[in-house]
C-alpha cells in the first residue's frame, strides 16, 4: 500500500495538480491538519472536494486554524482520525487534531491531557495491530519537527509521551510551518511535512509489517 501525506493545507491546494505522478498509484491520502484557514465547514469541503479529486480515500484531522466544526464534518464524511483509529490493508492509523495550547488563541487548541487522551482513544481502535501509524497536528516536544524560528521547541509533551509509551512505526505531524523534517523518537520515525503550499509531503510505503516513510519535495 501507497500513502501520501501532506498537511497546513490552509486552502492552497493547487500544487495538488502538480503531483499528478506521485499520485497515480496512492491507495490512500492522510491530511494532517489545517485543511483552511481559520474557516469552517464550507472551507474544509472545497478543500477535501479538492483532495478527493486526486484520490478517492482520504482522511483527515482538523489542525488549530481550522474551526471546531470541521472535526464533526470529517466525522459526517467518513475521513475522520480525530480521537478515531482504523485499519486500512493491514495498518492501525490513529490521530489528534487541533493543537498544544498557543498564545494566539487559535479556533481548536487542546490542553496537553486532552491531546493525550485523544490519542489514547484514538489508539484503543487499532490497539495490538502493527504497523502503526500516528497522525497528530502537533508535533511531539523537542524534535527537529517541533523548533520555531529561533530554535524554540514549542510541540506536544503529551504527544512525545504517548509515542514513549506506545512506540508507534510512524508519527506524521505538522503545525510548525519552518520545521519541515525528519527525526526519531526510539523506534518512531517523526516527519512534518511543513506546509503543502511548500511542496512537502510524505510517502509511506507499507509491506507486511514495516512502514517505509520518506518526507519529499515538489
Amino acid at each position: 500500500m501507497k500513502i501520501i501525506s501532506f498537511g497546513d493545507v490552509h486552502m492552497a491546494t493547487g500544487n495538488l495538480t502538480r503531483m499528478g505522478e506521485v499520485f497515480r498509484d496512492t491507495d490512500l491520502i492522510i491530511v494532517s491538519g489545517d485543511l483552511t484557514n481559520f474557516g469552517g465547514v464550507r472551507d474544509a469541503r472545497k478543500v477535501l472536494d479538492d483532495v478527493r479529486g486526486a484520490c478517492s480515500r482520504v482522511l483527515a484531522l482538523p489542525g488549530n486554524l481550522d474551526h471546531r466544526e470541521v472535526t464533526p464534518f470529517l466525522e459526517s464524511e467518513g475521513v475522520a482520525l480525530h480521537g478515531k483509529g482504523i485499519v486500512v490493508d493491514g495498518v492501525g492509523i490513529f490521530g489528534c487534531g487541533g493543537s498544544n495550547i498557543t498564545p494566539f488563541n487559535t479556533p481548536t487548541e487542546l490542553t496537553e491531557d486532552e491531546i493525550y487522551e485523544t490519542l489514547k482513544e484514538g489508539h484503543a481502535a487499532v490497539q495490538g495491530c502493527r504497523p502503526l501509524l500516528m497522525v497528530c497536528h502537533t508535533p511531539p516536544f523537542q524534535t527537529k519537527c517541533d523548533r520555531i524560528i529561533g530554535g524554540k521547541p514549542v510541540g506536544s509533551i503529551a504527544a512525545r509521551r504517548f509515542i514513549e509509551e506506545i512506540k508507534p512505526d510512524l508519527c506524521i505531524s505538522g503545525h510548525i510551518h519552518e520545521s519541515a523534517a525528519t527525526d526519531v523518537i526510539g523506534a518512531t520515525t517523526i516527519i512534518n511535512a511543513g506546509p503543502f503550499k511548500g511542496g512537502g509531503y510524505v510517502v509511506i510505503r507499507a509491506d507486511g509489517s514495516r512502514l517505509e516513510a520518506k518526507l519529499q519535495f515538489l
